[in-house]
């Protein structure tokens, strides 16, 4: 199984993180399939890979050392795929998340940590 992992601090308030964060995942051609306010999953949508290929997002909001300024995610970019090669679909997938969420208009990149 292919795993990618990185964490984003933005300057952004908490109100408008979930919506624009939503917005990010759709641009990059992920459906949300779970949303708790907090936590959100999406998967890749289904036409271009093959179904072992399709990537799945999952990002954790840390509600717990956010301010009203700087809120933390965390990333958690996989799929089945084995990533027998440095540059698989999954990766792929993960640079594509990693610069739409470092490029959003609607916050200011703080920091950016891979895993």
């Amino acid at each position: 199984m292919a795993r990618y992992t990185c964490s984003f601090i933005v300057a952004a308030s908490l109100e408008r993180l979930q919506q624009s964060l939503i917005e990010v995942l759709q641009s990059c051609n992920f459906d949300i399939i779970y949303d708790t306010g907090d936590y959100l999953m999406a998967r890749e949508i289904p036409g271009n890979v093959t179904f072992a290929k399709l990537v799945t997002v999952e990002v954790l909001i840390d509600k717990s050392v956010a301010t009203p300024q700087e809120v933390q995610m965390h990333f958690v970019i996989k799929n089945e795929e084995l990533p027998l090669q440095v540059d698989n679909h999954c990766h792929q997938m993960f640079q594509v998340v990693q610069s739409a969420v470092s490029k959003n208009q609607h916050w200011q990149l703080v920091e950016n940590v891979a895993g």
